[in-house]
């Protein structure tokens, strides 16, 4: 999202551009989302749910994405819904492999795929983060155990190690990630959105040990830090029961009984004996989609040193830069898409 909303624009604005893509296809992660792209409805939420944020970029974000929807809307980026289906937030869904089409559409042939690490004059880093990286997720976000993998496999930090080495500062929550608790089977590209678990509100959840390890009380809507709590028990894994009424309670159009059905296993396969009035289990995985934390920017997208000095020709978009969401979960894709625009602006000065 990032680099092609940037390359796209910085067309627009009369600038020559090269995209160079590390994998074999352009779109990174977001050809694997759903393509809702969101903004908390309102500020006092987006700074209560991600309080360890920079203000600055929380609020370049919250009043510039409204802007940047109707951007693409008027390239013609296929809209599947004109709301997010979530009261607590503002936003659209996308076709997530037609606004990729769509961006591709303006660059003509400057994409290069399967590209090395480039030598320019003016870099924007849209690498997507580490979370690609077995050996940065264990350096950074330390997990008990090694976490799946819920996003392309080209994220694996060159972004961030290239600008380090040229000075750059790291933001805080270098140790926190995105990503869902999915079934502890085999599961690839098309089951990322499907598979997920979204139901630990209404279960009780247990580690390997049959410790009850988080109240469902305490649940965030995103769910988000559930899965970065079972990605510090034993295994990165954990058990969700349920009750019958939990099965029949619904997450937006499906059941829980539908979520649950992939990750069910029988109650005799549990390492622990289970409570009264536990009817179904489901053996969940921590799985990791995108890093939090990330390189120091300012509110122009240039990446910044220790001191706060921007570092000469460099940028940085998407979840790259850190910053925006630490402490909570907002919008990875709204991050992409208005810092890759910001960075855009400003590299066309």
């Amino acid at each position: 999202m990032a680099g092609l909303a940037a390359a796209v624009r910085l067309r627009e604005l009369g600038r020559d551009v090269r995209v160079h893509e590390k994998g074999t296809r352009a779109g990174g992660s977001m050809l694997l989302s759903s393509g809702v792209i969101w903004r908390h409805r309102l500020w006092d939420d987006f700074r209560r749910e991600c309080p360890g944020g920079d203000e600055r970029l929380q609020r370049l974000v919250w009043e510039r994405l409204d802007e940047a929807l109707e951007w693409l809307r008027s390239l013609g980026a296929p809209v599947v819904w004109e709301e997010t289906g979530n009261p607590l937030t503002v936003g659209k869904r996308f076709d997530p492999h037609g606004l990729a089409a769509t961006l591709l559409g303006r660059l003509g042939g400057c994409v290069e795929l399967g590209s090395p690490f480039p030598e320019a004059h003016e870099l924007l880093l849209a690498t997507g983060g580490f979370a690609s990286s077995a050996a940065l997720v264990e350096r950074y976000v330390r997990p008990a155990a090694p976490l799946r993998l819920r996003a392309n496999p080209w994220s694996t930090g060159d972004g961030l190690e290239h600008a380090l080495s040229r000075g750059a500062a790291l933001t805080a929550g270098m140790d926190e990630f995105y990503g869902r608790n999915m079934p502890d089977t085999e599961w690839g590209e098309s089951d990322f959105v499907r598979d997920s678990q979204l139901y630990a509100r209404f279960a009780r959840i247990f580690d390997e040990d049959g410790v009850e390890f988080f109240a469902a009380r305490d649940v965030s809507w995103s769910e988000t830090n559930v899965v970065q709590a079972t990605a510090r028990r034993r295994g990165a894994r954990a058990y969700y029961l349920l009750g019958v009424d939990a099965l029949g309670q619904r997450v937006r159009e499906r059941s829980v009984a539908e979520l649950v059905e992939p990750a069910r296993i029988p109650l005799a396969e549990l390492p622990f004996a289970p409570p009264p009035g536990v009817e179904v289990a489901a053996r969940v995985v921590a799985s990791v989609t995108h890093t939090i934390g990330g390189l120091r920017v300012d509110e122009r997208a240039r990446v910044l040193d220790a001191h706060g000095v921007p570092v000469e020709g460099l940028h940085a978009a998407g979840v790259d830069a850190g910053g925006v969401a630490t402490g909570g979960y907002a919008s990875g894709l709204a991050q992409a898409l208005v810092l890759g625009l910001t960075a855009a602006e400003d590299m066309a000065r």
